[in-house]
Formats: structure tokens, sequence, C-alpha cells
């Protein structure tokens, strides 16, 4: 028997693997990072293919340092990345806030795994919820996605990078253990078919320029360092030309307008999946590989005749509340699916405003939420 080669653009990815393979797609030739598990495998892959495309990797002496080296990258503007989890997450939060109030875009990856502390390098959890929106100090947007496929993983750091760019802001993208270290097979486009987007540029005489000039939008143009663009850059409260101020209406006018450019866009930034919530009593809403389980749960109980459907965020942050209170006024019961105690459960409780009653199914052990763990929960409240 004579075996025929066939073509295919089937791969069989990790993960961890897929988010490199998107950020390189996205542009990115930049990564500072410090090792730490869950998330290993980003930070060696990117030291392995960054030289290869002219990119360049450091391994830094710390999670502090990492953030640093990116925002600087960035600044030059080369497209940037870090990746951590939870512990040296934390540490990234002063320099995540001062990114996002000097509006550097660049992005950082977080493979969950159990805490507080060192907690569980290996095993699996959603704990980092809530540090991701409100671990930073002052007030400050946030864009945050969480795949839950090894594709979506790829399509989502390009998204990453296309949402940095265009807002000129950090975003994050969730991962947990599980969706970082699976393997699956997928198929990835072609570069040609992968849309990128830039951070828009000065249009004016470099004399002109003013680098936090909001007269013509809501995202300043963004010269880089070296380009003989006059660019300074301050963590403190700063004006149009990003010299220090402490006139209240100018640092007013800065934090409105950093959440203001998050909130209009919020459009295109705020997705979500439904899967058979048309006619739904009972809902669910779970994210990251505990949607996995909760898509499956929800088949099961069609099997049994109990009609209940599965809404699962994409974007994290902003939060779709709009997507939630909708479900919220059509079911019985909204059943929170997570591996924490609650914390999406608490925005879900307050998007829903009352609507319905919200149930949840918590796991902290570092291990997965089983399907018939959701099920036994659906049937509980029908």
């Amino acid at each position: 028997m004579t075996l025929i080669p066939v073509k295919t653009k089937a791969r069989l990815l990790q993960g961890n693997e897929a988010c490199v393979e998107g950020a390189i797609a996205a542009g990115c030739r930049f990564f500072a990072g410090y090792p730490i598990t869950p998330s290993s495998e980003i930070a060696e892959l990117m030291a392995e293919k960054l030289p290869r495309l002219g990119g360049k990797f450091i391994q830094m002496e710390d999670e502090i340092a990492s953030m640093a080296a990116i925002i600087g990258a960035s600044l030059t503007g080369v497209k940037s990345l870090t990746a951590t989890s939870g512990p040296g997450f934390s540490l990234k939060q002063e320099n995540l806030g001062y990114a996002s109030y000097t509006e550097i875009p660049c992005v950082v990856v977080n493979v969950q795994r159990v805490g507080p502390s060192t907690g569980q390098p290996t095993a699996p959890a959603q704990g980092d919820m809530m540090q991701v929106r409100w671990g930073t100090h002052g007030d400050h947007p946030v864009i945050a996605l969480y795949p839950s496929t090894v594709r979506e993983t790829f399509e989502l750091t390009v998204d990453a990078f296309n949402l940095s760019e265009r807002f000129r802001t950090p975003v994050i993208l969730l991962m947990d253990e599980v969706v970082g270290h699976m393997r699956e097979k997928v198929e990835l486009p072609a570069q040609e078919e992968i849309l990128i987007v830039n951070r828009p540029g000065p249009t004016v005489p470099r004399g002109e320029y003013l680098p936090y000039d909001d007269t013509r939008g809501l995202v300043p143009p963004m010269a880089a360092f070296g380009e003989g663009y006059c660019f300074h850059v301050t963590g403190l409260a700063h004006n149009r030309r990003g010299y220090p101020t402490t006139k209240p209406q100018d640092i007013d006018a800065l934090i409105r307008r950093i959440h203001q450019k998050i909130e209009v866009g919020r459009g295109d930034i705020v997705r979500v999946e439904q899967l058979l919530t048309e006619d739904a009593e009972i809902g669910v809403f779970a994210y990251g590989s505990t949607a996995r389980s909760a898509a499956r749960a929800v088949r099961l109980a069609r099997s049994r005749g109990i009609k209940v459907g599965l809404l699962r965020p994409i974007t994290i942050w902003p939060f779709p509340d709009e997507a939630v209170k909708t479900l919220a006024s059509r079911v019985r019961r909204l059943i929170v699916a997570e591996m924490n105690l609650g914390q999406m459960a608490g925005e879900v409780t307050r998007a829903a405003e009352g609507r319905t009653a919200i149930e949840g199914v918590f796991r902290v052990d570092g291990e997965l939420i089983t399907p018939e763990e959701i099920l036994k929960k659906i049937e509980e409240v029908v």
C-alpha cells in the first residue's frame, strides 16, 4: 500500500504553545519574564522563537522588572509580552498601574494556579479574577480575555495585542493551568488571514506632538522613543505634554478619559458565547476550562428534559453586564461555576440586579469542576 501525503495545517498544540504562536502572529517581538509554573512554556518557546525573527528575549531578575522591561520595550514601538502565574502577577501590579495610567500597550498572560501564596503550582484555579480587575491601586480601566480551548488561546492572544494597540492600554490574557497545558488538534490561520492592529501614530510635525493630546479622540496617537518626537512619560498625574500636573481639572480629565476610552469601545471589546440559552429556564455561567465542564453538563441536562443554557464570558473585564442581565431576566436560577469561592458569582449577582436567584458551584482544591457536579446543581434547582 502506498501512503499519499495529505497537506494539512492541523497541529497538536498545547495552550501555552498556542499563546506563543498567537503572540508572534500578532507581531510581538519582545518578551521579558521570569520562569513560573504553569506558564513557563511560554517563556521557553519565546526564548527559542524570537531570536529567529529578529526579536529579543530576556529573562529578568523578578516579575517587577519583567513588567518594567516590556513597558520600556513598548515605548520604543515594539509589541511586548510577559507571562506569569498568580504570585508573579501580584508583583506586577504596581507597573501594571503605571502602564494603564501612562497608556502604554502591552500584553500580560496569567496562567492561574491554586493560591494564596505559593499555593499548588501545578494545579488549576481561577482565583485571580478580582486581582486582575482591582489589583492595582487607584481608578484604572482593565481589559481581560479568557479562552477555553487551545484554538481560542491563539485567537485571543492576537485579540489581546490588537486591543492593547488600539486602546493604548495593557491587556490581560487569563488562562488556568488546564487551558495552558492541555493539547488539542488545531488548525491555525495563515498569517495573511489574521487581522493585525497597530497603535495609532502621530500625524503632526514633531514640534507639535503632544503624547496625551485627546483633542482628536479618546486614544491619543503614540510616538515611539527614538523617532525624534518629544515624549515625556511619568507615573505622576500628567497633562497633555506628559509633564506632572497638580491641576485638579487636568487630573480629573485624565482619569475619566482613560476609563471612557474603554467604555466607549465596550461594544468591540466585550464578547460572550451562549449555548442553548434561547429557551433556557436554568442558566449556567462559567469560563475557561470550567466552561467545558459546564457545556457537557448542559447537554446532559437537556438529554434529561431540563431546559438549561450556558453563558460563557470570553471577555471577563469589562464585565458582560448586559448579557448577564438579559439571561437573568429569563431564567428561574442562574448557576455560577468557578474554581474559586465565588469571585465572579459576586459580579453576576451585581449584574443580575435581583432578576433571579444566583447559585454557586465552587471548588478550590486544585481539581477541575466536573460536569457531574454542575449537573447535580442543575437538578437541585429545577
